[in-house]
């Protein structure tokens, strides 16, 4: 998309009414609805159809349900529910909802509901764009990640051999709903999957599943009573790092009179595959880079940047980092990174990168004598094997004295957790900066393109404030330079007599 598309749309968003303030201090907290510690969802909907998907090719899961929902009560509804375990909802993240037949539609609202904390099962509601007419029909599709999700068997290794992950589900999708008709599909990054579940057949299928290539398929099903469960363990191929970030820490400072943008990113990240079962062995590592490239062990990360991003750094907690290399031309800048050992099961490494940009890249003003900025809400590591984030805090520092902060992003609403405005205080400032202050959970890669569009005032008074006052202290230090240097710091001498 072109810089002025992008800021059109950004725009149109800021003048919609879906726009969110976060001009108050307080954290707007998207925490769990309360309900009734009694409470059950009433049998209210049905599953005519139900196609559940989950992808285990990357090292987060991605599961996608697709179902025709039916009204059967009496009246209009409008909330359906989704049950997952209390261990699942502390996982879950990145949910969407979408009307599958009409995709210019805006997603449904999704929000974890609790109503016991003690219960193992918990609630998502998704609130439908309109209440549904008794026995009319639906179709939706459900779209959410479970981060940590996997455990690698064997749990220790050599750092030669190939690892393997095991992943467990229900073979029936989570409905707190009757189904008439349901599949399950499981897609591997590979056709290598020695071990899975199997089941008894229906029809003319002796047995489930049926293996195509890379995918294993469970089903068709008959009628599924409500919160019924089909456990299945699968065991696959995973030779690529199990890369987990557990924070990150996302600043970007916006200078007006500089006519900058800077971007710092911290990083605490830990290879969350299988463990070494000797300790590691540095030649060996080395003999096998020339003959068997392909390793689990995480051994450099690609940051795709904005076109005209420069002065990148990369350090660690021991310092500047030289094994890394920037490019970045008219087309493309790339910022690889090399740690300074490759990074096997159960290791950590926190690390910090940083650049600048030209803030026309990012910045436009408005009609109305504001200012618009638009910036990636997660950029990070760029990897075939994906990436997750368990706790993600964006900071967007804008200049001093900036007001009437706002913001719009299309990260799932479900995904944040909170925002607000703070005061930062840096160099040169005299009250502060303002600070917007975005916290996130459960986040994976595949969000690295969404927008976060901030709209903020900055008063002409606010706008000199910094260089009038530098102005001034300058001016007091000449003049008191100039007031100690007319001093005469010399004695009288006295003549003997």
């Amino acid at each position: 998309m072109k810089t002025s598309a992008v800021f059109s749309a950004a725009l149109s968003l800021l003048s919609s009414l879906s726009l969110v303030s976060a001009a108050s201090s307080s954290s707007e907290s998207s925490s769990s609805t309360i309900l009734p510690s009694t409470f059950k969802p009433a049998p209210v909907f049905k599953n005519t159809n139900l196609v559940h998907i989950i992808s285990v090719e990357k090292n987060f899961v991605k599961e996608n349900i697709n179902a025709v929902i039916e009204n059967v009560a009496k009246t209009p509804q409008n909330a359906y529910y989704l049950p997952f375990t209390s261990d699942q909802i502390s996982r879950l993240g990145g949910v969407e909802v979408k009307d599958r037949k009409d995709s210019s539609a805006p997603p449904f609202v999704a929000e974890v509901v609790e109503f016991d904390k003690e219960s193992d099962v918990q609630y998502l509601r998704i609130q439908l764009a309109k209440p549904l007419a008794p026995g009319a029909q639906q179709t939706i599709g459900i779209t959410y990640y479970l981060l940590k999700a996997y455990s690698p068997l064997p749990a220790t290794m050599k750092q030669e051999e190939t690892q393997f992950l095991t992943y467990s589900f229900s073979a029936y999708a989570p409905s707190v709903y009757n189904t008439l008709k349901q599949k399950t599909e499981v897609k591997f990054p590979s056709s290598n999957f020695p071990d899975y579940t199997k089941l008894p057949g229906t029809g003319d299928i002796t047995e489930f599943p049926q293996k195509q290539g890379s995918k294993l398929t469970y089903g068709p099903f008959g009628e599924v009573a409500a919160g019924s469960v089909q456990p299945i363990t699968v065991r696959f191929e995973f030779n690529k790092p199990v890369t987990h970030v557990a924070r990150l820490e996302r600043d970007v400072e916006v200078s007006h009179w500089g006519g900058n943008v800077a971007f710092e990113e911290r990083y605490e990240l830990y290879h969350r595959g299988a463990n070494l079962s000797s300790l590691f062995n540095r030649v060996k590592w080395q003999q096998s880079q020339y003959y068997q490239p392909n390793t689990y062990a995480l051994k450099e990360l690609k940051f795709p940047l904005r076109v005209g991003s420069a002065d990148a750094y990369y350090t660690d907690v021991i310092g500047n980092v030289s094994t890394s290399r920037f490019r970045s031309n008219k087309r493309e800048a790339l910022l690889e990174i090399k740690p300074r050992y490759p990074l096997f099961g159960g290791w950590k490494y926190p690390f910090t990168i940083g650049w600048n940009s030209d803030a026309k890249n990012f910045v436009r003003t408005t009609p109305a004598g504001g200012y618009v900025l638009s910036v990636p809400f997660l950029e990070g590591p760029k990897q075939i094997e994906g990436v997750e984030y368990e706790q993600v805090e964006l900071r967007v520092i804008l200049p001093e004295g900036a007001e009437n902060v706002k913001y719009h992003t299309s990260i799932p609403s479900q995904s944040i957790t909170s925002a607000n405005v703070e005061i930062h205080k840096t160099f040169l400032d005299t009250i502060g900066r303002t600070a917007l202050i975005i916290k996130a959970r459960n986040l994976v890669d595949d969000f690295r393109d969404r927008d976060l569009v901030v709209s903020y005032e900055v008063p002409l008074a606010a706008s000199l404030r910094k260089p009038l006052v530098i102005f001034v202290s300058t001016l007091a230090v000449f003049v008191a330079v100039w007031a100690v240097g007319t001093l005469d710091l010399n004695f009288a001498s006295s003549k003997k007599k």
